[in-house]
């Protein structure tokens, strides 16, 4: 299936809409191509191309909506839809949080599409995947592994005259490396818009060192210590805090709410090196230009030198509290410094190197409190060096707190989330009085 170019979404999207006996109507179209590799035991287990297109029509009566979707698009079908919405919009309660349909609006072109990533081949996936099993055999270890490219695009249209069209790439690569016997493990994962950026082999002889240098690991008592996160790791831990919802804050509900009401807007929540922000157009990590209200995305301060500087408002939340809205962030980036990860290493007296976290789950949303584990690579530091591996943590702990022990940062990456399958611009970051609670016997 075709990525619809500016023009012919917007054709499309016009003709649906001519179908519409709705007081308001919404059409979005998407659609995306790409492909993906899977190995595991050093040899390819699954490949394949994938290509979709789909529409979706929200009809609206006054407040009560109804949507439905389709993949077809002849003109029968495209009419068939349409009346679809408008029978469940019929039969649906009213909303009492529907805001009307906003009007026509000039969003600035995003710079999230690459024409080498949209290029990728079934050939040129095999040809990378082939690079990092090399580099796995070479080491005399197994590798288990996931490339995965995708274009796609999406377009809104409205009967109040909006239109809006995003087309993007990515490419995303991660890569576990074990022993036959599965007592050693490394990790490592890559993500970019321009794919001449991604090196599958380094990237593997990266995990293959990891899991090398983790053989024979000792066992340390819990306690409070001071860590080094990776990017990845710090990735993992403070993905669950970048909302910054100002509805669930109001309403006690979020670790940016007040005790006895209120909100931590303008507030210094966390240590004055950290600077946290949105911008569609950074190069390493673009993101779209507006929002599915219908909002424009513009380069948004969340977080400056650690004082609480914007929260995101809906339109419903605006409207009630009497502001302007302000959208919620489409990417995020963390300011850094100019250390490497080794010269954080160098700097510590006696420590710990975090490769990856997993498992982390809730505790308490309102303090942040998070729990899980170490994995694929955790190392003791000693007067500026990498001593020896050791065994697994649990840890307990907050990103709010955890940032307030903030010591040094180095240079900011674009790192990837597996599990939320997301990427953040995120620097190592050195933290002292980190709380680990308990050992694990987990790889």
């Amino acid at each position: 299936m075709p990525i619809y170019t500016k023009e012919q979404a917007q054709a499309l999207l016009k003709k649906v809409l001519a179908y519409s006996k709705a007081d308001e109507c919404e059409v979005s179209l998407s659609g995306s191509e790409g492909g993906n590799v899977r190995y595991a035991l050093n040899a390819v287990s699954t490949a394949g191309d994938i290509s979709t297109d789909g529409l979706s029509v929200t009809a609206v009566y006054g407040k009560k909506a109804g949507s439905a979707t389709i993949d077809q698009f002849d003109d029968a079908s495209l009419e068939r839809v349409v009346r679809r919405a408008e029978e469940l919009a019929q039969l649906a309660p009213e909303n009492p949080e529907y805001m009307p349909m906003l009007g026509p609006s000039n969003f600035k072109e995003s710079i999230g599409y690459n024409a080498n990533t949209a290029a990728l081949t079934p050939e040129s996936r095999a040809e990378m995947v082939g690079k990092s099993l090399q580099v796995t055999k070479d080491a005399k270890l197994n590798a288990a592994g996931f490339l995965e490219n995708s274009t796609g695009f999406y377009a809104v249209a409205n009967s109040k005259g909006l239109f809006a069209y995003d087309k993007s790439s990515d490419v995303t690569f991660s890569v576990t490396t074990r022993n036959e016997a599965g007592t050693i493990s490394g990790y490592a994962a890559k993500g970019f818009t321009d794919v001449t950026k991604l090196d599958t082999a380094a990237a593997t002889r990266v995990a293959c060192m990891k899991a090398n240098a983790s053989a024979n690991p000792k066992a340390l008592e819990p306690g409070k210590y001071t860590v080094i996160l990776e990017p990845v790791a710090g990735t993992y831990m403070m993905e669950n805090m970048f909302r910054f919802d100002a509805r669930s804050a109001e309403e006690g509900r979020s670790f940016l709410s007040k005790k006895g009401g209120g909100t931590r807007l303008g507030e210094q929540l966390v240590d004055p090196k950290v600077t946290i922000y949105s911008d569609p157009f950074n190069p390493d990590l673009p993101s779209s230009t507006w929002t599915g209200e219908g909002l424009p995305r513009e380069k948004t301060l969340w977080i400056d030198k650690g004082v609480v500087k914007n929260l995101s408002y809906s339109r419903y939340w605006a409207q009630k509290k009497g502001v302007q809205p302000l959208p919620g962030p489409g990417n995020i980036i963390m300011e850094g410094g100019d250390a490497t990860l080794e010269d954080l290493i160098k700097s510590t007296e006696r420590g710990i190197l975090v490769s990856r976290l997993w498992y982390i789950r809730m505790v308490d949303p309102q303090s942040l409190l998070l729990t899980g584990l170490t994995r694929d690579g955790t190392f003791y530091i000693e007067n500026g060096k990498i001593m020896f591996p050791v065994k697994n943590f649990r840890f307990n702990e907050s990103p709010v707190i955890m940032l307030n022990n903030l010591e040094a940062l180095g240079k900011t990456e674009r790192s990837i989330s597996v599990e939320s399958y997301r990427s953040y611009m995120i620097p190592p970051m050195k933290i002292r009085d980190f709380t680990f609670s308990s050992l694990s016997d987990a790889v």
